[in-house]
């Protein structure tokens, strides 16, 4: 049941009423500075007056955040985002109004940070635009790190913040007057190993900008990074970037997002000219042509539209309204009425639409060549959404985690979430989202998972690696903390409520490892930088194997964990040698198989006995494990059962064949035996795990390899060559497209034949190549292998009991 605005109004005004604070209203008229009595004869009143209309309005107001945050807490189903937007602050409303939390997300080399560069650049905070790869010794802002710089991708996240002055026609006399909004901008990695960063940006920002390319169109990275914003809800624009690049065709991707993303998008703007004769766009909406000039294009000139493509750009907004009328009722509407929306009703629609999840609106220019990128500043502030029009939820931890909806009210009680971690020469920095209420200086705070009580030293705002100091930051911003010790995905809360937000999603790691500092006098460093990276980043994994005794790190690839080792030496100056990549192989069995086990141990004293009887089978599909108890008659009491069922979880983390975990397996024990005396919990946990194994090895075990989603780019000459090389490794090959320069080819591959690839897919393009992998299924590894891992296996372990 929504919450109708009317009845919510009138519920807040007898709220504030009852709340009258005389006290305070005695200040206020204190605080007023008296006249002489002649003066004050014929200003008294309307002073007085002025003072109890302004008191009023703030009881009113703080009535208003009281008794949404009530509905927010007990039904926030029936809280609509409208009514929240409705009982805004006057002054908040205007604050949120003109802020924007967005992220830039894409497919590698789409020009994500080159974009960023020139939005840094149209709105005055650089005053430089230089290029990615650093190449006048500088790079790019948002790359900070040396690594970023001389290789030529983003590896980290990396916030701002900006303000950008927009010209919006007033509506009521229609003259256009400028206003300024807020952004705070992550710009993000491409590349699927880093794919941690994009989780984290899109998590908790409010809008997002698609980069797609405008030869390639719709790629690998740009398919994943629309399943990561499906994830989190993230309405988002997209940018058709490279327009002045030779076989550019932004219709192509167009066709890509409705097809291929499965969302409806239109053109909102239609070029002039192509590839090297780019010259502007035509804005849909307003029918105008729009040309950047100037030095560096930062000069924007609006011309009627060319005749030549007067008539291509009348088809392409019709193509635009009926789109529109898909997924909107009032340009439906209008659409069935034969009549023509006006500028500002499809704007609105627009806006609807996209914050509705239902529509992208597709801006296109070249961020290379400072072409068209404040109009897509412009949609930014037009079609994406602000703080206080997106829903949030968090669990109320003193109510049983029951659905809390938090409110973008700076008078509210704080509640954030730290979705980043990094250090710096001050110590860890913290990036906090604020979701409700206000982080001040000097506050305290408290944090949900561990119920710590930490005060707030220092606030920053975050501009690449530089950073701007404020006292407070108010709800549906974005900021860093220092001195703050906490896990990345942290709630922290005021303490007077006890408020938990979900984290982000994050990957299993597919590739592993070993490592070991090449000096013994290096360890103390080396542990450092394990730890460090382990916070940062939640996809770097670092354990000790317990047989082996070796430090085997963890990650989503080779280039993931090439660029931690380069880090461990240049940070820390830690030089260390690194093993063979260990695969994160499966085991599984194939057959049902019945077991008996008796556990009967005698020592002298109470002994061991446990007897459990059961069977063991797949369960028919690779993924999670499963046990079952269906023992009658109470012949095994309930805590040996759950014992049983510990005995079970043990044993799938190694498995019998390699050590590996198991998956797709189903115990059930239906029948057993106990002893008066000698029969115990650790009994019967020990007694599942002998039964286990025993039962698994005779179920023709598997070894599962995981298969990696190939996807590889490349000039139409070398297609043969490269086919050669995917044979060579048993790749499945599913889909190939080509196009008048390139091909794209999608295989499934096995990761432990992708080793080694990227030098050779080098070799065979004459380095023109590229290609991402990501894990799709793991699938049974062929027999040859198996048996090689397993041999090895048992080879490892007997010269292990040796020593």
């Amino acid at each position: 049941m929504r919450v109708p605005a009317l009845a919510c109004r009138a519920s807040l005004r007898n709220a504030a009423l009852r709340n009258a604070d005389t006290v305070a209203c005695k200040r206020t008229f204190a605080s007023y500075t008296l006249p002489t009595h002649r003066q004050a004869h014929g200003q008294n009143h309307q002073r007085t007056s002025r003072a109890a209309e302004w008191q009023s309005q703030r009881r009113w107001q703080s009535g208003a955040a009281a008794a949404v945050q009530e509905a927010a807490v007990h039904d926030p189903t029936a809280l609509s985002q409208e009514a929240i937007v409705e009982n805004l602050d006057p002054q908040e409303a205007a604050r949120l109004d003109k802020v924007r939390n967005i992220g830039i997300a894409a497919h590698i080399d789409s020009g994500k940070t080159t974009a960023t560069e020139r939005v840094l650049f149209y709105t005055g905070r650089i005053k430089d635009i230089h290029e990615v790869r650093g190449r006048d010794a500088v790079g790019a802002k948002m790359d900070s790190m040396d690594l970023e710089r001389e290789k030529g991708i983003t590896i980290q996240s990396a916030a701002t913040f900006c303000d950008w002055v927009k010209k919006n026609p007033d509506p009521v006399t229609g003259e256009m007057k400028e206003e300024k909004y807020h952004i705070n901008l992550i710009d993000t990695p491409g590349h699927i190993d880093f794919t941690i960063e994009v989780e984290r940006a899109l998590r908790v920002l409010d809008g997002a900008v698609m980069i797609l390319c405008a030869v390639s169109g719709v790629q690998s990275q740009t398919v994943t990074v629309d399943r990561q914003m499906r994830r989190y809800n993230i309405p988002r624009i997209s940018f058709v970037n490279k327009m002045d690049r030779a076989g550019a065709n932004p219709w192509k991707a167009i066709d890509g997002i409705n097809q291929k993303l499965k969302i409806p998008a239109a053109a909102l703007q239609v070029p002039i000219g192509m590839e090297d004769e780019f010259k502007g766009v035509v804005d849909l909406i307003r029918m105008r042509a729009v040309y950047s000039e100037g030095e560096n294009g930062e000069v924007i000139r609006e011309d009627e539209v060319p005749e030549d493509i007067r008539e291509f750009a009348q088809e392409k907004r019709r193509k635009l309204i009926e789109t529109l009328a898909d997924v909107d009722d009032e340009i439906a509407n209008a659409f069935l009425d034969e009549r023509t929306p006006s500028p500002l009703e499809i704007k609105a629609a627009i806006r609807r639409a996209t914050i509705a999840l239902k529509f992208s609106p597709v801006l296109m220019g070249s961020a290379l060549a400072d072409k068209s990128v404040q109009p897509m500043l412009d949609a930014v502030c037009d079609f994406l959404p602000n703080p206080a029009e997106v829903e949030n939820l968090a669990l109320d931890r003193k109510r049983a985690e029951a659905p809390v909806k938090l409110v973008s009210y700076s008078s509210l009680p704080f509640v954030g979430l730290a979705f980043k971690l990094e250090e710096s020469n001050f110590g860890q920095l913290t990036y906090i989202r604020v979701y409700q209420g206000k982080l001040r200086k000097g506050a305290h705070v408290t944090n949900a998972r561990t119920g710590n009580k930490v005060k707030i030293p220092r606030i920053v705002r975050m501009h690449s690696n530089e950073m701007e100091d404020v006292q407070e930051i108010g709800a549906g911003e974005i900021c860093a903390v220092f001195g703050i010790d906490c896990a990345s995905g942290d709630t922290f809360a005021d303490g007077s409520i006890n408020y938990s937000m979900t984290s982000m999603f994050v990957p299993d790691p597919v590739i592993s490892l070993s490592i070991q500092p090449k000096q013994t006098k290096d360890t103390p460093n080396f542990s450092k930088a394990m730890s460090r990276f382990q916070r940062e980043d939640p996809t770097f994994r670092v354990h000790v194997d317990n047989e082996s005794g070796e430090s085997i790190i963890s990650g989503m690839g080779e280039l993931h964990l090439s660029i931690y080792v380069e880090r461990m030496k240049r940070e820390y100056g830690v030089e260390v040698i690194t093993g063979q990549p260990q695969v994160a192989y499966r085991e599984t069995m194939t057959q049902h198989v019945p077991f008996d086990y008796l556990l009967k141990k005698q020592t002298g004293g109470a002994g061991d006995y446990a007897r459990v009887i059961g069977y063991m089978e797949p369960t028919g599909e690779l993924g999670g494990n499963e046990f079952k108890q269906e023992v009658i008659g109470g012949t095994i009491s309930e805590k040996y059962l759950f014992a049983c069922d510990k005995g079970f979880q043990a044993s799938c983390i190694e498995g019998p064949m390699l050590g590996h975990k198991v998956i797709g397996t189903r115990m059930i024990v239906n029948d057993g035996a106990t002893h008066m005396t000698d029969s115990s919990e650790l009994a019967f946990r020990t007694a599942t795990m002998h039964a286990f194994r025993q039962a698994f090895r005779q179920g023709q075990p598997q070894v599962l390899e995981p298969l990696m989603k190939t996807v590889i780019t490349a000039p139409n000459e070398f297609q043969g060559n490269i086919v050669g090389l995917l044979n060579k490794r048993n790749a499945a090959i599913n889909d190939t497209e080509i196009g008048a320069d390139d091909f794209v080819l999608t295989a499934d591959c096995s990761l432990n034949a992708m080793f080694g690839f990227s030098s050779q897919l080098r070799a065979a393009s004459q380095g023109k190549g590229e290609f991402s992998m990501e894990f799709s299924h793991y699938a049974a590894a062929p027999p040859q292998l198996q048996r090689e891992l397993v041999a090895k296996h048992e080879r490892e372990r007997a010269e292990r009991h040796k020593r």
